[in-house]
Order: C-alpha cells, then structure tokens, then sequence
C-alpha cells in the first residue's frame, strides 16, 4: 500500500488531500511548520492508525531527509506554502523563504535521498498573470506574475522543473484555480464572507468587485492531485479548473443568497461595501484544462451553486473553527 507525505497538511487543501488518501486507505504523514493559517482543528476528526503528523519546516533539509530515510514514501503532495496576495504586498519575505527557499530544500533532500520518490508540487493559476478576456491559459502560457506572491510560487515552479532535468527527480506540477469548500482560513474571500455574515459585519471587496477567478471546489482538486501522482507524467504541468468564472462581486451575492435560501437571518450590518483596490491586482485568471481532462481523464463534479452550499453548511457547523483562531491575522486590513 502506498505511503504519502503531505507537507502543509493542516492547512486548507493539504487537510482535505489527507482525508482523501486516508479514506482510500493510504497511510500518510503530514508534515507541517504549524504557521498562524494552519489548524490542528481541520484534521481534528481523522482517528486512523494510519496518519501520522511531524512538526517540521520543509526548509530544514537535515530534518526532511531524516523523514525521508525513515518513512520511505512513494510520493510527496508538497502543498506548503504562504498563499495570501495581500500578505506578500505588506511583505514579501516569509513568501520567499518558504515558497522558493523551502522548495529548494525539499528538493535537494529529495534528491541526496532518493530520486525516484514522486513530487506533486501544487501552485497556482497566477504564475501566468493577468489573462485577457478571449483566452484561457494553457500549460504553455508565459509565466507573467504580478505579485510577491505569484513570482514566489513561478520561482518555485522553475526549481522543480530544472531539477527534474538536470538530476532527473520525478515531479509533476499542478497549477490550480481559486480553491474554495470547508476549512479556508478566513483571510480569504470565500470564509471572510462567510465569517463576516455570520458575525454581523461588512462585506469588504476591493474596487467594484469585477475581477474575475475562476473557482474549483477542493475536493474535486484532491481528485485530480491523485491523478496526478498515479497517471501524470514527470516533468510535466497540468492546469487544474473548473472553467467556472464569475465576478467577486456576483460571488459575494451568491454566498448571500445561499443564506438566504437557508433561512438564516441575515444581520442589518451585513452590507456589500466598495475598499480601494490592492497594488498590481489582476483582473482575470483564467485556465483552459483540457490536457488533464484528455490525458488523465479527470473532470470536476461539483458545480458553484453545490460547492457554496456545502462551504456555507460546514462553517455554519462548525463555528468552533473560528474560535480557535486569532482574528487579527484575517481581519488586519478591515
């Protein structure tokens, strides 16, 4: 049977991967610095004999190899990262450090190790920067970055790409759109609405909310993280999308009106409000995924109106999530 580690593992994405490689049986260790986003809250059901947790920073080689000579894993989910935009713009330097300088490490122990140890790296659609209305971007698409963010998570991409040429490591790339489903720290649009509505409180969005996104419901992006590391091949890059783009302004609506179709009453401070717009924000992502879905056979099943509707139900119960955090750390701008 298979043996995983997922690094980041008790953030958003890497808990939700965890519980589907546990419910498919595979035994998993999840390796996690413990940073402010993530949250011993979001795997606080998972009682199996098979998943393990380290406390550990993919930047100190000597710990991962150690990890690695001990465990002997047959692949990797590296999904340890600083994700928010705004973080990188007030400051840029923990972006580097973990997303270009913590790749390196986990790269380099990968390879002093064993070479044939299969990395799923997970990044983003905003490596190709802003994407022009008429087009979606494909694999072979520039990588034009915009923000501290962005250029941390391409620079990363460029680390695995070199080291699978150049010591032949086995790795593959994903470069997913907008994620959204339960357990998002709250510092991102989704579970700050959410947040905000439940707690009576303003609903912030930058300019006149007609940026685009494109949005993926995160299980349906686990499933395809487990095509990959089955069914990619090495070196490559595969685009992970929905194809469902909207505006923040029109999805801040439909989180309302999924409340309201809930019958949950909605306070009277619970207003849409316009803030200025954040430095370099890009006004539409947007992938074409058609290489995953003709090679790997992989499709989303959920769509928005489903996906919002079961975000809404888990945080509604479980508002013990948000009580175990700080809500300085996502409402510092507001």
């Amino acid at each position: 049977m298979k043996r995983f580690i997922v690094t980041g593992g008790y953030g958003f994405i890497g808990s939700s991967l965890i519980k589907l490689l546990l419910k498919k049986n595979y035994t998993v260790l999840n390796i996690d610095k413990l940073s402010y986003s993530a949250q011993k809250y979001n795997l606080k059901d998972v009682k199996s004999k098979k998943y393990f947790f380290k406390k550990i920073d993919i930047n100190n080689k000597k710990e991962i190899t150690k990890i690695l000579k001990r465990y002997k894993p047959h692949g990797i989910f590296n999904l340890a990262a600083d994700t928010h935009v705004d973080r990188s713009i007030d400051d840029s330097s923990n972006f580097i450090r973990n997303n270009i300088l913590g790749v390196y490490n986990l790269l380099e122990a990968i390879k002093n190790y064993n070479k044939n140890i299969r990395l799923v790296h997970i990044s983003t659609d905003e490596v190709y920067g802003d994407i022009a209305n008429s087009k979606r971007s494909n694999e072979s698409f520039p990588y034009v970055p915009s923000s501290p963010y962005s250029a941390s998570k391409a620079s990363s991409d460029h680390l695995v790409n070199a080291f699978v040429r150049t010591y032949k490591i086995d790795a593959v790339i994903s470069n997913c759109s907008n994620n959204y489903g339960p357990r998002q720290y709250p510092e991102k649009l989704i579970p700050k609405m959410i947040y905000n509505i439940l707690n009576n409180k303003p609903l912030p969005i930058y300019s006149k909310g007609k940026n685009l996104r494109e949005w993926i419901y995160v299980d349906d992006h686990c499933e395809a993280l487990l095509k990959l590391f089955f069914k990619g091949k090495s070196g490559e890059k595969y685009n992970i999308g929905s194809g469902i783009n909207c505006s923040n302004l029109f999805l801040v609506k439909k989180i309302l009106k999924t409340f309201s179709d809930k019958n949950i009453e909605i306070g009277k401070k619970v207003k849409i409000i316009f803030v200025k717009d954040r430095p370099g924000h890009d006004f539409r992502y947007a992938l074409n995924s058609n290489k995953i879905k003709r090679e790997l056979k992989w499709k989303p099943k959920i769509n928005l109106n489903q996906g919002i509707s079961k975000t809404v139900d888990w945080y509604i119960n479980n508002q013990g999530y948000f009580k175990k955090l700080n809500e300085k750390n996502f409402s510092y701008r507001w």
